[in-house]
């Protein structure tokens, strides 16, 4: 791939094209608010100039109500070889285009299975798909030429290349990203009137399961709009399991003890089932989940303290999985909790005691 054009340089669409310029790709930008696209190129993701003739590849990044009409437009006038787009959902874009009578074989719908709370060219990065996966939908009519510019397209981010079918993908993204996104919201909902002596008792969990709601409004109704009825599926399995733990709950209130029972079977059969799906959620890189022992510091919120951590660390030669920080409310500290492999924990602890930090069981 020599040449791209970008339509759409919002926060998929910038960060595409800084990692194909990145890598000498001529990155032409194109947004229906022409500043846009001129932020884009000044942070050096191609040239808002438009191309002299056809690009090797056109990208459409615009929200998946749109993406059908954006595609359709650069097809009639021929401005690519190939044509893909990068939509949040694959069955509708697919299905208005061929509506359309658009020749579909020099087009292939993907999905980068990444993002961040924040929208617009400003919050672009090149390496924003870096290891992360990257859906392709081929489907037998696509051409050998467009699936392997998605491919060079995929490996330029550094991402992973998935293949599926369209409207698997659908259900697949409706179970782990707009059910969950919803149900955030719904969460996070019940504080904005909460008392405030209730909100400052927040810890990293409620942290954990809000963070998600931070995300555009505009952007998740188009997301949303473009695939409701498997978000609504999930949802109805969702409310149903609410309405079953309400009503153990309440039978805990009771005097009875065989309904407290009741109550308690049910309490504890919705949190079995969540432990049985919380351990299919990939581990490291995808990998299958593995157990990780924490090792919890307490630190100083002070510049250069985690540095110092994870340096400590090293020197005992240990490799950190993962890594959690929790604030303390209304203190200058901080607990940071290391994940390392189980036979490594001790060895850990007993390495940053004797370099002065103090570890918390």
């Amino acid at each position: 791939m020599r040449t791209a054009l970008v339509i759409g340089t919002g926060l998929i669409g910038t960060s595409a094209a800084l990692a194909l310029a990145a890598r000498g790709v001529t990155v032409h930008l194109a947004d229906h608010d022409p500043e846009q696209a001129r932020t884009a190129a000044a942070l050096g993701a191609g040239t808002d100039e438009a191309p002299e003739g056809p690009v090797d590849l056109v990208i459409a990044a615009a929200p998946p109500a749109h993406v059908a009409a954006v595609l359709a437009d650069a097809m009639r006038r021929g401005l690519g070889r190939g044509y893909l787009d990068v939509a949040s959902v694959k069955g509708g874009p697919r299905r208005e285009l061929e509506a359309l009578g658009l020749d579909l074989t020099s087009y292939i719908g993907t999905h980068p299975m990444s993002g961040r709370e924040k929208s617009g060219p400003l919050a672009a990065s090149g390496d924003l798909f870096e290891g992360r996966p990257w859906v392709l939908t081929p489907t037998r009519d696509t051409d050998t030429e467009v699936l392997n510019l998605a491919l060079e397209l995929v490996s330029h981010c550094r991402a992973v290349p998935v293949v599926m079918d369209a409207d698997a993908h659908d259900r697949a993204v409706a179970l782990v990203s707009h059910m969950p996104h919803l149900v955030s919201s719904m969460v996070a909902a019940r504080l904005e009137h909460a008392e405030e002596a209730a909100v400052r008792l927040c810890g990293q969990g409620i942290r954990d399961v809000t963070r998600i709601a931070a995300s555009d409004p505009r952007m998740w109704i188009d997301i949303l709009s473009a695939n409701p009825g498997p978000v609504a599926d999930l949802l109805s399995e969702v409310a149903a399991d609410l309405d079953e733990t309400v009503q153990a709950l309440r039978a805990l209130q009771s005097s009875d003890e065989a309904k407290r029972q009741e109550g308690t079977e049910g309490i504890e059969d919705v949190l079995r089932r969540g432990n049985a799906g919380q351990v299919r959620v990939p581990g490291k890189h995808g990998s299958a989940p593995r157990a990780y022992e924490t090792v919890a510091v307490l630190i100083d919120d002070q510049p250069g303290q985690l540095a110092r951590i994870f340096a400590d660390a090293g020197r005992a030669g240990i490799n950190i999985e993962d890594v959690r920080i929790e604030h303390a409310t209304g203190q200058q500290a901080g607990l940071v909790q290391l994940m390392v492999e189980q036979a490594a924990a001790p060895v850990l602890s007993a390495a940053l005691r004797e370099r002065g930090w103090v570890i918390r069981r």
